[in-house]
């Protein structure tokens, strides 16, 4: 079994989603008592968010990039960046390390062209949903992305940092984006991204108006995936 690196804190939120998976996965694919070998290093998030505001993403490639050395050096034989919007610098990062880094944008491209769906609507934090790196790889690998309006881009990225990041769910905010949703709908989307590790805490993918893709579920599996090899993935069940 590879060892699986998590960069995580991002928030510890959907960190402790990652860990929960990566570890059922692996046991539902191995039996008995398995589990992951893994090794997580979860930063402290105030200090990236404080990065992220001040526009700062060279010195977050360097936060990170560090972090994901100490991971391989410590036997990590591939790396996760558990959170959607610090792909903004996934390559930056990738580039400091020599084992694979698993990029969540093109696992959950696989997963969206596996299943038929070529235009999703994206719903994330306001720096993924905004700031192109996302909508832009997606359309190199063959999804034409929608994105909410400005309302509800703000909408969307509020419930994510003032209430999930802080482990707060919603009923009242899970309407809000069954709403969003809903428009999207009537503009020709044909399937939902999650495109935020907190997301699945509020929306449950297989309860949506359209088939949902959660980016924390479809990157966890493709570290058990990597870990293990996909022979026997077809077996997984995850409980």
């Amino acid at each position: 079994m590879e060892t699986i690196g998590l960069i995580g804190g991002m928030s510890f939120e959907s960190s402790a989603v990652y860990y929960r998976l990566v570890n059922e996965m692996v046991r539902a694919r191995k039996g008995g008592l398995a589990s992951a070998e893994l090794i997580l290093h979860s930063v402290n998030f105030e200090e990236i968010v404080a990065l992220q505001k001040a526009g700062d993403w060279a010195g977050a490639a360097r936060r990170l990039g560090n972090v994901a050395e100490r991971l391989q050096a410590s036997g990590a034989g591939c790396i996760l960046i558990c959170t959607n919007t610090m792909h903004l610098i996934a390559d930056k990062v990738a580039a400091k390390i020599s084992v694979p880094l698993i990029h969540i944008i093109d696992e959950t491209a696989k997963s969206m062209h596996a299943a038929g769906h070529k235009r999703p609507l994206l719903l994330a934090t306001r720096y993924t949903m905004e700031h192109g790196f996302y909508t832009e790889r997606m359309k190199s690998l063959g999804l034409d992305i929608m994105v909410p309006d400005a309302a509800d881009r703000t909408t969307v990225h509020d419930i994510i940092f003032n209430e999930l990041c802080a482990g707060r769910v919603h009923a009242s905010s899970r309407e809000k984006l069954i709403d969003i949703i809903d428009r999207a709908v009537e503009h020709g989307a044909d399937s939902i991204i999650l495109g935020c590790t907190e997301i699945c805490l509020i929306l449950d993918p297989d309860r949506l108006p359209l088939p949902g893709f959660d980016t924390t579920a479809i990157h966890a599996r493709a570290a058990v995936d990597f870990a293990l090899g996909t022979e026997d993935a077809e077996a997984e069940e995850v409980a």
